[in-house]
């Protein structure tokens, strides 16, 4: 999807054609939280987390909106306390790639209206908007807890549904083997309009395209990754392995 769009004006007394960059405001932002054991099945993770943690805030339309707009963590000192916490670098703990990553590919182009067009104001509004939606308390309130059970896909959406008013998207690790019958809780999307209030997150041909693209990728490849959960098949949503030695 492209960012922005080229306006062609004609300069009457010049003759010429001058062209302008209007950017494309987005309509949605998307809180995209992680549950860690499951991204560290799939990566060598430094630390582990018994919460929910933050992957990212994302506008829906544009991607590395602004190249010359380069990452300052200076700019952001004050909100590394609470960046370590709830938006870790799971496989870096000490590096700010990660944040980095986020503000030039997400970060730029959320920038483009005015609540959010800074690296702090964009940063904190995503502090703000985490603390805001206690995933892990809202499933540990539906009794919904990491454990060795399994749960389904109704009573998770379900769950976040009553306590926000509004459609999650919910995204898993899915099985690579046809006589696997569990999927891993992954991935929650939780959205909201400009003005930042909650709003359905929904389903699209996008997400169906995902879904066939993550089956190809992990039956033919070996690759895992996040996708729409299977609404009939059982999720796994694994335990903490924090006490766990890893080599």
């Amino acid at each position: 999807m492209r960012a922005f769009e080229l306006v062609t004006l004609l300069c009457l007394g010049l003759g010429s054609a001058t062209y302008i960059p209007l950017w494309k405001p987005w309509t949605k932002l998307i809180l995209t939280h992680h549950w860690p054991e499951t991204f560290c099945t799939m990566e060598h993770c430094k630390q582990h987390y018994k919460y929910w943690t933050l992957h990212g805030l994302w506008p829906n339309i544009g991607q590395a909106c602004n190249s010359s707009w380069k990452f300052n963590m200076s700019e952001i000192q004050d909100l590394k306390p609470d960046m370590d916490n709830y938006w870790p670098n799971l496989i870096h703990p000490t590096s700010a790639e990660f944040w980095k990553y986020e503000w030039h590919k997400h970060g730029t182009c959320a920038a483009t209206t005015e609540p959010l067009n800074s690296q702090h104001k964009y940063f904190s509004k995503a502090l703000e908007l985490y603390k805001m939606f206690d995933l892990t308390g809202v499933l540990t309130k539906a009794g919904i807890v990491p454990a060795e059970q399994n749960y389904q896909m109704d009573a998770i959406e379900g769950a976040i549904e009553k306590a926000y008013g509004v459609k999650p998207k919910v995204q898993c690790v899915h099985p690579s083997a046809k006589a696997e019958q569990v999927q891993q809780l992954g991935q929650i999307e939780i959205c909201v309009n400009s003005d930042f209030k909650p709003i359905d997150c929904e389903k699209s041909w996008d997400d169906l395209w995902s879904r066939v693209n993550d089956i190809l990728l992990y039956r033919f490849r070996g690759v895992k990754g996040f996708s729409v959960c299977d609404w009939n098949m059982p999720v796994h949503y694994p335990p903490s392995m924090e006490n766990k030695t890893w080599f």
